[in-house]
C-alpha cells in the first residue's frame, strides 16, 4: 500500500512539472501575439490546460498523500478529460495551419506569401473584416517593419543585399510590395513603381510609401500573419504532442497503481476479482 502511494505520489507530481511546458508554450504564443504574430485568442486554451493540470496534479498528490479516494477519482477523471482535450487542441493546430506556404522567389532569399494559398477557419477568421482591423493596427504597433532597417558604417543597404535577406512571414507580407508588383528598391520599406507593366496582382495597388499604410491593407500582409501563426502553433505542437504522450503513460501507470490500491484496501490476492469474492463456492447451512 505505502509502495503504490508514494509511486501515485511521484506520478503527480511528475504530471505537475509536464504543465509546466503547456502553461510556458501558452505564454510564448501570448508574448507573440501581442508582438508578432497578433492573434490573441489562440494562446488560452493552451493556459487553460496547463494551469488544469497544475491543480488537478496537486489533488492527485494530496489524495495520495493523505489517501483520500475521492480525490484520487478525481484526479484520473479529470486528467482522463484533459488529455482528450489536449488531444483534440493538437489535431486542431494541425488541421487549422495544414494549408499554406511561402513561395520562393527567383533571386530573393525571402518567400512571397498570397493570400489564395491558405484556406480553412484560421485564414477565414485572419481575413475577415472584424478581425483584420486589429491584427492590422498590432502589426503596425509591433514595429516589425521599422526593424527591418539596417546599416553598415553608416551606410545603407543595398538593393542586392536586400534581396539575399532571411525576411519574416510579416516582414516579408507586410512590410514590402510583392515582387511580382515590379517595384523599384529605394530602401528597406520605400519602394517605386518601376517602367514594366504592373502585376495583376490587387496588392500592387493597395502598396504605399507612407510608413503608416506601407502594405497593411494587402492580402500578402494577412497571408504573412498566417504564415507566422503557423509557424509557431507547429513549434507549440511539437512540445504538446511530446508532454501528451508522457501524460497518457504516467496516466496509465497511476491508474494501474490506483487499482493496486482499492485490491489491496479489499485484501484481494493479485489477480482475484471482487464479484468471485463476493460469490462464495460453497453453501452452509
Amino acid at each position: 500500500m505505502r509502495t503504490s502511494n508514494h509511486l501515485i505520489g511521484a506520478l503527480n507530481f511528475l504530471t505537475f512539472l509536464l504543465s509546466i511546458p503547456i502553461l510556458g508554450g501558452g505564454i510564448w504564443l501570448s508574448s507573440r501575439a501581442n508582438n508578432t504574430d497578433c492573434l490573441q485568442f489562440l494562446q488560452w486554451p493552451l493556459i487553460i490546460i496547463g494551469i488544469s493540470i497544475m491543480v488537478i496534479s496537486l489533488a492527485g498528490f494530496a489524495g495520495a498523500c493523505y489517501r483520500n479516494t475521492f480525490l484520487m477519482r478525481l484526479y484520473l477523471v479529470a486528467m482522463f478529460i484533459i488529455i482528450a482535450v489536449l488531444i483534440g487542441f493538437i489535431i486542431f493546430a494541425y488541421v487549422v495551419t495544414d494549408k499554406g506556404s511561402g513561395r520562393r522567389v527567383l533571386n530573393r532569399g525571402y518567400l512571397d506569401y498570397y493570400l489564395q494559398d491558405y484556406s480553412g477557419w484560421l485564414e477565414e477568421r485572419v481575413a475577415s473584416d472584424s478581425y483584420w482591423g486589429k491584427i492590422s493596427s498590432c502589426v503596425r504597433d509591433s514595429r516589425a517593419c521599422a526593424k527591418m532597417a539596417r546599416n553598415f558604417n553608416g551606410v545603407p543597404e543595398t538593393a542586392d543585399m536586400f534581396y539575399q535577406r532571411s525576411l519574416s512571414p510579416v516582414q516579408s507580407g507586410c512590410c514590402k510590395p510583392p515582387t511580382d508588383c515590379g517595384y523599384i528598391y529605394s530602401n528597406e520599406t520605400m519602394w517605386y513603381l518601376g517602367s514594366g507593366l504592373m502585376s495583376a496582382n490587387p496588392d500592387c495597388t493597395r502598396w504605399s510609401n507612407d510608413q503608416q499604410q506601407l502594405c497593411y491593407a494587402c492580402d500578402s500582409c494577412k497571408a504573412g500573419v498566417l504564415a507566422s501563426l503557423k509557424k509557431s502553433w507547429r513549434k507549440v505542437s511539437v512540445i504538446n504532442i511530446i508532454v501528451m504522450i508522457i501524460l497518457v503513460i504516467v496516466y496509465i501507470i497511476a491508474y494501474a497503481a490506483y487499482r493496486n490500491n482499492r485490491r489491496m484496501d479489499n485484501d484481494e490476492p493479485y489477480g482475484e476479482a471482487r464479484m468471485t469474492k463476493a460469490q462464495p463456492s460453497h453453501f452452509h447451512l
